[in-house]
This record gives C-alpha cells, sequence and structure tokens, in this order.
C-alpha cells in the first residue's frame, strides 16, 4: 500500500482513538462523581435554623437578609451575565464582532450604569433605616407573629443573663429560680432578656429565637424576643472568651404554658438554693459544665453581679458612680482602690485567668501541671482541658 491510500486510514485511526480516549475520560469523570455521592450523607449535618428560625425576631432578620441579598443581585447577576458574554462576543476568533475603537461615551447607557444602583442603594438605606428601628433589641415587642400585635396587659418573661467562665447562668425572678446552660420559656410569650457578664466581654445568641447580643461586665444590655414553635434550640457564646468558649453552649426549650409551668415546678422541686457563696464557687473558670438548677437565689444576686460587687468587700458601680457624681471622696479614694479592684479576683484565690500566660498569671500554665490541678469549678476536677504551652520572653 501506498503512503498516500494509508494516510486516510491512519486518520479514521486517530479519530477512532480520539473518540475512544474521550469515552474513557468521560468514564473516569463519571466514576469519580459516584465516588462523591457516599459524602453526600455528610451535608445533613448542615444546619440552617438561621433560615428556618421560630421566632418572630429571628424571622424578620432572616427576611431583612433575604431582601438585602436580593436587591444586590438584581446588579451582581446582570454583571456577570455580561461580563461571560463579552468576553465570548468578543472573543480573538470572532471575526463578526464589531470593533469600534473610536467610541467613548453613550448617555443612555451611562444612565443605566448610574441610575440602577442608585436605586438599589436608596432602597438598601431605606430598607436598613426601618429595620433598625423596629428590630432595635432594646424595644419592646409590638407583635408576636406577622398580624397578631401583642395583646395589652401581657406581662413579659423576665430574664436576666449572667455569661460566665465558661457557662451561662439565668435567673428568672418572676419564679424565684435559677439555672446554668438550660433556659425555657412559654410559646408566644415576649421574653426580656437583660444581660450582663461577670468576667470578660461575651454575645448571647440563640439563632432559633433572635439575633446576638453582647454582655459585658458592669453593663446590662438588653434583649427582646418571642418563641412561637415548640422545640429545643441550641444557644451558644458567639464571641471568644477563652479556652472554654467553645464549649459554652446551653440548651432553650419552647415551651407550651403547661409544659413550661412544670419546668419552672421541676426546678423548685429538685434544684437547691444559689447563695452568695455558691455563686462565687459557680463563677471560678470551669468548661463543659453540665445542667444546674437552682429552686431559690440570693437576694439581689444579679444586681450584685451587675454592680461587679458580688465578691465580698468590692464597691457596687452605682456607689462608685454616686461618690463620682458628687465630685468624687477626695483623700478617701485610695482607700476605696482596693474595694474597686476586680480583675484579678481569680489571681488571689489561686485561678488561672482565662487564657492568660504563664507570667500574667504568676504561676505556671495549665499545661504544665499535673493532671490533678488543672480544673477550678463547682463539679470537681478533669472540666478543663489542657492549654497548649505559651511562650512568653
Amino acid at each position: 500500500m501506498t503512503p498516500s491510500a494509508m494516510y486516510p486510514a491512519l486518520q479514521a485511526f486517530r479519530a477512532v482513538g480520539r473518540r475512544a480516549l474521550g469515552r474513557c475520560a468521560s468514564s473516569r469523570a463519571f466514576l469519580r462523581g459516584l465516588l462523591l455521592l457516599p459524602l453526600l450523607p455528610l451535608l445533613a449535618g448542615c444546619n440552617l435554623t438561621v433560615m428556618f428560625p421560630a421566632g418572630d425576631v429571628a424571622v424578620q432578620q432572616r427576611n431583612l437578609v433575604l431582601a438585602s441579598t436580593g436587591l444586590m443581585l438584581l446588579i451582581i447577576l446582570p454583571v456577570i451575565a455580561l461580563t461571560l458574554l463579552f468576553a465570548w462576543r468578543y472573543r480573538a476568533s470572532n471575526t463578526q464582532a464589531r470593533h469600534d475603537p473610536d467610541w467613548d461615551h453613550s448617555t443612555g447607557l451611562e444612565v443605566v450604569i448610574w441610575t440602577a444602583p442608585l436605586m438599589i442603594i436608596i432602597a438598601l438605606g431605606a430598607l436598613t433605616w426601618i429595620s433598625t428601628h423596629t428590630l432595635d433589641p432594646f424595644r419592646p415587642l409590638s407583635r408576636l407573629e406577622p398580624g397578631k400585635p401583642v395583646p395589652a396587659q401581657t406581662k413579659p418573661l423576665e430574664v436576666q443573663v449572667v455569661a460566665l467562665d465558661w457557662k451561662w447562668l439565668f435567673f428568672l425572678p418572676e419564679y424565684g429560680v435559677a439555672s446554668v446552660n438550660e433556659l425555657a420559656a412559654p410559646v408566644n410569650r415576649p421574653i426580656a432578656f437583660k444581660l450582663t457578664s461577670a468576667s470578660v466581654m461575651n454575645s448571647f445568641y440563640i439563632p432559633a429565637l433572635a439575633g446576638m447580643i453582647y454582655a459585658m461586665p458592669g453593663m446590662e444590655t438588653k434583649l427582646h424576643a418571642v418563641i412561637n414553635k415548640p422545640g429545643a434550640y441550641q444557644g451558644l457564646a458567639s464571641h471568644y472568651s477563652g479556652s472554654g468558649f467553645s464549649r459554652m453552649t446551653f440548651k432553650f426549650h419552647g415551651l407550651d404554658g403547661d409544659g413550661f409551668d412544670q419546668w419552672v415546678a421541676k426546678l423548685k422541686s429538685e434544684g437547691k438554693e444559689l447563695s452568695r457563696e455558691a455563686y462565687l464557687e459557680l463563677e471560678r473558670p470551669s468548661e463543659n459544665v453540665p445542667v444546674i438548677h437552682y429552686a431559690s437565689y440570693a437576694d439581689g444576686l444579679f444586681g450584685s453581679i451587675l454592680g461587679m460587687c458580688a465578691v465580698p468587700g468590692k464597691m457596687c458601680m452605682h456607689e462608685m458612680m454616686a461618690i463620682d457624681a458628687k465630685g468624687g471622696a477626695g483623700k478617701d479614694s485610695r482607700e476605696n482602690a482596693a474595694r474597686l479592684q476586680y480583675d484579678n479576683r481569680h489571681t488571689e484565690r489561686g485561678d488561672e485567668a482565662p487564657g492568660a500566660t504563664g507570667p500574667a498569671s504568676h504561676h505556671a500554665p495549665r499545661s504544665d501541671k499535673p493532671a490533678d490541678s488543672q480544673d477550678h469549678g463547682p463539679h470537681g476536677k478533669g472540666q478543663n482541658s489542657p492549654a497548649p504551652n505559651q511562650l512568653n520572653n
């Protein structure tokens, strides 16, 4: 066979080979896809609570996110689509595309380019202004659900919240009970949270109920919310506060009227008393603390925590503010200095401050301590996980 006669056969053989290689590549891609299928069940662990909340405040916040995203997509999607269209339309191989190097202005195009974003920014600004006032966490609720205003004479459930290291303490003054790392509220009854911290700044967050709100020592912040669906929901600390931060979680229960009454009765029958001494022991840093119920608590305990004077001998914030309002204590201020020292209380009692290094706390880091001396808390040893070695030169 002559070379000229063999050429068509070689071309046909190459074409068959290319098709075979293409089929092999497609088969490999298909097999890779099949191998990824067993990983799909892992997506079941994804939690979309923020998009499917159970409280009206959280629903309004979800709607704000969706509306804002939709308005921004009005610009983002056309820009992406036109970018791809222009890249394809004016590719080098397209000789039919019009080339106009002297073009520099179009009034109509300028109007479109500037008017559309301007209108979207105006809409976003109006939406933000309205929602900022409507969803102000300090503002009492005006409705329980869409079209269902709060009935007249309805008394909100007051919940006093204290962020500790590393647990949450809840007081229900209406019922005289308290709990650690567990909270319940009746369905469709407004909740008025009052929050503070006994240690560093933290952030209180129940995604199904409402947005997060900061809790700060010596200050009281507020949050108004309502739970509309019965269930058990996750609460957490959303602001880093030391080594026990990741385990600073709690359960929030939305209960019907009878269920909430039974929960309160359970606390009264099974709980113990939270005295001032018991609180000072509870306040010591501890991790992974189980649920604790208290049938009663010392009078004025939340106010003392808020005033940073739960420790005996400390001056309360309102006392200091009253002295300042009168122009100061003059020479007597020197005597008040020790009563105002607060941040070193853990070190004075032999506890390591949250996240402190050896030089800062004047003793070795926890990672260098024996295993039997790594915990300070109300439930015995073994709650504080060892911290990594920290080097300060």
